[in-house]
């Protein structure tokens, strides 16, 4: 025979651990002193930089990524 599982007690186990893995997750990011935290802005920000660096060509797409591009001026109406 087949064992019965209580599906109750399932769902709660599951939603325990994924509460458990969130505060993991909260206390690695927001359990950190001020210097560690710009110590790990300044490490970002030395890769970014070292990868912009190695780029072969910039390509001005890059630039203007997240901008819309500027609508043209609708003529003034007449009136009749």
């Amino acid at each position: 025979m087949s064992k019965v599982v209580n599906l109750n007690k399932f769902r709660k186990q599951k939603a325990k651990q994924a509460r458990v893995k969130q505060a993991d997750t909260n206390r690695r990011l927001h359990g950190r002193s001020k210097a560690e935290r710009a110590q790990d802005a300044l490490q970002k920000k030395k890769l970014e930089s070292s990868v912009d660096q190695a780029r072969l060509e910039h390509s001005p797409k890059s630039d203007d990524e997240g901008t819309t591009p500027p609508t043209p001026p609708t003529p003034p109406k007449e009136e009749s």
